[in-house]
């Protein structure tokens, strides 16, 4: 079972250029999981929270375009926050780790790539449920 001290930053290749920098990420070679999905999130109010779920199948990369905002994943036993600021930079999570996304600079783009298509079947959106997924005791 993965936990969030598994979890760590992946660098994606920068290609600098005068004309301005380019980044990569391919299946396969960047991410463990060809991609069967394509998200981004923005024009967050300030205050607001994103996510607050759990996969059962699905692995994301997360990633911030533009702007910055802390990626908060949750084990079920410990937690663990990333802010994410470069668009060379993403985190992978897992299947079974509960993310929040909150923070949001202006102007911020979250851009998620997914290993499976949407299937509101694979989330799990109450905690107390991710938590008895996980085999641990509600109400921590």
């Amino acid at each position: 079972m993965t936990t969030v001290e598994d979890i760590k930053v992946t660098p994606f290749c920068k290609i600098a250029d005068r004309r301005g920098n380019l980044t990569v990420a391919q299946s396969g070679t960047d991410l463990p999981f060809e991609i069967q999905r394509a998200y981004w999130v923005y024009d967050v109010p300030g205050g607001e929270c994103r996510g607050g779920h759990a996969h059962k199948e699905c692995q994301e990369m997360i990633i911030a375009i533009n702007g910055s905002f802390t990626l908060t994943l949750d084990d079920g036993v410990n937690r663990r926050s990333f802010l994410l600021n470069h668009p060379y930079e993403g985190v992978l999570v897992p299947v079974g780790i509960w993310r929040t996304l909150d923070d949001f600079s202006s102007g911020a783009v979250c851009m998620v790539l997914a290993s499976h298509r949407y299937d509101e079947e694979d989330y799990i959106r109450s905690y107390d449920e991710y938590l008895q997924s996980r085999g641990l005791s509600v109400g921590r």
